[in-house]
């Protein structure tokens, strides 16, 4: 059976026989994975909604220009800082 590059697929293996080539690493275990299933645990995305005053927006607006970067990666990396200074 073929996917849709027409290259053929693999055949399904136990997770003992995907350890073992993995182990053995003469062999490319990416195609043995599905990828369109995968997901990371504990990093899902979730939105929040939060209202800021406007001077703060603007400052945050103006660091994402700076650094040429967008203003939720701005706030998302400072969160990110504190929560790691704080060990949260």
């Amino acid at each position: 059976m073929n996917n849709k590059d027409n290259k053929p697929e693999k055949p399904l293996i136990s997770a003992e026989e995907l350890d073992k080539i993995f182990d053995e690493g003469e062999e490319d275990i990416i195609e043995y994975l599905d990828f369109s299933t995968a997901h990371r645990p504990g990093l899902e995305e979730n939105n929040i909604n939060i209202a800021l005053p406007e001077w703060m927006i603007n400052r945050i607006d103006l660091e994402a220009k700076r650094l040429g970067i967008s203003s939720q990666l701005v706030i998302r990396n400072w969160l990110t800082e504190r929560l790691d200074k704080h060990n949260i």
